[in-house]
């Protein structure tokens, strides 16, 4: 059975950028009924028995859709640290750094395509940052519980846009919140989760 992930830091450590309430409620409400559902879902099924990974690249309706939700928030709440101010300086060195620079000419370059592809996302969903077989960079769109997984890609980095991911704290500026996130991104894990 799956479990609900232990976040890798106190609740308030986030802010301003994610308030301890929207991750109360994001964390311990959202993501706890996708983990409670997938548990049901399960029983008895082929997929009792597979990886999160494995039952994303497989199923199909509501077993894909939970399984979906769980992993996406898996890798979006282990991606995060305290804020910092200097997020640039932190990647240059880091092989993670090294590749968007080779794919997007800058690290500013990277962040405007990526906000701007989370920005024109229609509905809910998320955007990656993702990596192909050669390790060459993508940014995807993927709606509701969609993952690059499933087009042979590794998720590497993803910010969720589903209004419960910002809204107590952005009301509808999903573009403020999504230039806001990269004061908390851990790129000692997104570096970790290219080089794997």
């Amino acid at each position: 059975m799956f479990t609900l992930i232990q976040l890798p830091y106190a609740l308030d450590k986030l802010e301003p950028i994610i308030s301890a309430q929207t991750l109360s409620f994001h964390h311990g409400k959202h993501l706890q009924t996708y983990v409670d559902n997938l548990n049901r879902l399960i029983v008895g099924t082929d997929y009792e028995q597979m990886s999160l990974e494995d039952i994303v690249c497989k199923a199909n309706g509501g077993i894909f859709n939970n399984a979906g939700q769980i992993l996406n928030h898996n890798l979006y709440f282990t991606q995060f640290k305290e804020v910092s101010q200097n997020q640039e300086s932190e990647i240059d060195n880091l092989a993670i750094g090294k590749a968007i620079i080779r794919d997007f000419g800058s690290y500013d370059n990277f962040k405007s395509e990526f906000e701007k592809a989370g920005t024109a996302l229609f509905g809910s969903g998320w955007v990656w940052l993702a990596a192909d077989k050669d390790g060459k960079l993508i940014i995807t769109q993927e709606t509701n519980a969609g993952n690059p997984l499933t087009k042979g890609l590794r998720p590497l980095l993803t910010m969720d846009v589903w209004e419960h991911a910002y809204y107590l704290d952005y009301q509808n500026r999903r573009a403020a919140h999504l230039q806001a996130l990269w004061a908390i991104i851990n790129w000692q894990e997104v570096s970790r989760r290219y080089t794997a």
